[in-house]
């Protein structure tokens, strides 16, 4: 992992997830640059993720996307991934998503999530998430199955989709929008690890009925011109 300029930025929004830290960035893959988004922890992640080479970024505006598009806004790379940092998922999956990207045989891809083991994803969040896809079916005509954190994409094309939703319906904008703008959209199965520590979105019911509330809001927005594909 490195602090300076790479041409690929790993975007880690971050709230109390010191015990999963180091986990997360000595698997970012060599030359990339981690940027650990904290979100106004309290348990010292952001002096962690210092200490440990990485990049911090602060945001004081609570919300998911708050921290992901403070995120893209700081990345300079030309690809810019995203990864839950919560030792759910493996930044170093990332590796054949940007080859895809660089390659231009897809503007952006997608992780579906496939849990090991009890306890990685809970029933309630599952039920959500295959909610949404459907819904997000409907909406598009994109055949996803997940909607999950684990992406990547070019950077000025990201910035040009001008996301707004700051809250949980970050991740879902970016698709909705993407499949809007005429974008080539991947999805690959990766697997998917119990997390440290208790989830801040889709831990509980109210969490995850708030996330689908959120979502079923940007499902919501007036389609643009185009559609998107799905390899």
């Amino acid at each position: 992992m490195t602090t300076t300029s790479s041409d690929v930025d790993v975007v880690l929004p971050c709230l109390n997830e010191a015990e999963a830290l180091p986990w997360v960035l000595e698997r970012i893959p060599p030359g990339w640059r981690a940027l650990v988004v904290d979100n106004g922890s309290t348990d010292g992640s952001a002096a962690i993720a210092h200490a440990l080479g990485a990049t911090v970024v602060r945001e004081t505006r609570r919300g998911f996307g708050a921290a992901c598009h403070a995120g893209l806004r700081a990345a300079t790379a030309d690809v810019v991934c995203f990864c839950d940092c919560d030792a759910s998922l493996d930044p170093s999956l990332l590796v054949p998503f940007v080859r895809e990207v660089r390659d231009g045989e897809a503007d952006l891809v997608l992780g579906r999530r496939r849990p090991q083991g009890r306890g990685a994803w809970p029933a309630h969040a599952r039920v959500g998430n295959l909610a949404l896809a459907r819904m997000l079916r409907r909406r598009t005509g994109l055949r996803l199955h997940d909607l999950g954190p684990l992406r990547a994409a070019r950077r000025e094309p990201l910035l040009a989709l001008g996301l707004t939703d700051r809250r949980s319906g970050y991740p879902l904008q970016m698709v909705v929008r993407a499949a809007d703008a005429g974008w080539r959209i991947a999805e690959h199965d990766v697997p998917y690890l119990p997390r440290s520590g208790a989830s801040k979105v889709t831990g509980t019911w109210r969490g995850t009925w708030q996330a689908v509330r959120d979502m079923s809001r940007v499902l919501g927005e007036t389609p643009a011109h185009g559609g998107g594909t799905v390899r």
